[in-house]
């Protein structure tokens, strides 16, 4: 009973985000959204936050942003026409939370071709006592992983800067170094080797060249190693939150290391 009930919640949930994608350009309310499910605007929330892991107000932000970054690269439409068909009524909201999450402003997202400025994968800390994060991330069975992005965020939707990530080209064990005290979320990104330059082609949560994988919340305590935070690679699915930064920067990383061989 209790996975029929779950499937069933996923479908509603689904059925929500489909209607944020078909409505991005509208004004649209929780309690329309609660309405699509066909649940309370109580009942709604609780299960939209159990399936996908953020309120539908983050993830619907995030799948806004998701398409601007689309329709900035493949589309020679105006910052000011985007914003508006994403559903933003100030061009200057839009940017701001389009710098604050993606890393740079639309037009240097634009300008740079879907491409972000490097992310430093170590940084020293002005903190004495940091620990460290690792474990093993593992590759769904048949698949020919690249280039992988581990990265510790605060919130379970990859957005802004990480406080620490790594990079691995292979699956196997990790380590992420000078992790803050806190509590975060462990999330990985994976793009098909050779399809790195190839991402926002496909239709969001339908691209099986990319796979992701989550754990958290993480807590760290100031100086303790956090050992055996294993992660298991999967296609990503309707349900997953919209990655807003880790992508971008594993196409840098891709086109760095094609330039160079």
């Amino acid at each position: 009973m209790g996975v029929v009930v779950e499937g069933v919640i996923e479908r509603a949930v689904g059925r929500v985000i489909d209607f944020m994608h078909q409505n991005l350009g509208e004004q649209f309310t929780i309690d329309d959204m609660a309405r699509t499910a066909m649940y309370s605007k109580f009942h709604f929330s609780r299960a939209f936050q159990r399936v996908t892991g953020v309120s539908p107000g983050r993830f619907l932000a995030a799948i806004r942003l998701q398409e601007a970054k689309r329709l900035l690269v493949c589309t020679s439409l105006a910052v000011t026409d985007i914003s508006h068909r994403v559903g933003y009524t100030s061009v200057g909201t839009f940017s701001s939370r389009f710098r604050s999450n993606v890393g740079v402003s639309p037009t240097t997202y634009r300008r740079l071709g879907g491409l972000t400025p490097p992310i430093p994968l170590t940084r020293r800390s002005s903190e004495p006592h940091t620990s460290t994060v690792q474990g093993e991330i593992h590759a769904p069975p048949g698949s020919a992983p690249g280039i992988i992005f581990l990265g510790l965020f605060p919130e379970r939707i990859p957005q802004g800067k990480p406080v620490r990530c790594t990079m691995l080209h292979r699956p196997g064990p990790y380590v992420i170094t000078n992790v803050p005290a806190g509590t975060w979320h462990l999330l990985a990104h994976c793009v098909a080797l050779g399809r790195e330059l190839a991402l926002g082609e496909a239709p969001y949560g339908q691209d099986q060249a990319l796979n992701v994988a989550s754990c958290g919340p993480v807590s760290v305590r100031a100086g303790a190693r956090v050992t055996e935070v294993d992660l298991s690679l999967r296609p990503i699915g309707t349900l997953d939150p919209p990655v807003l930064l880790a992508l971008p920067y594993i196409r840098t990383v891709a086109l760095d290391a094609g330039a160079a061989s």
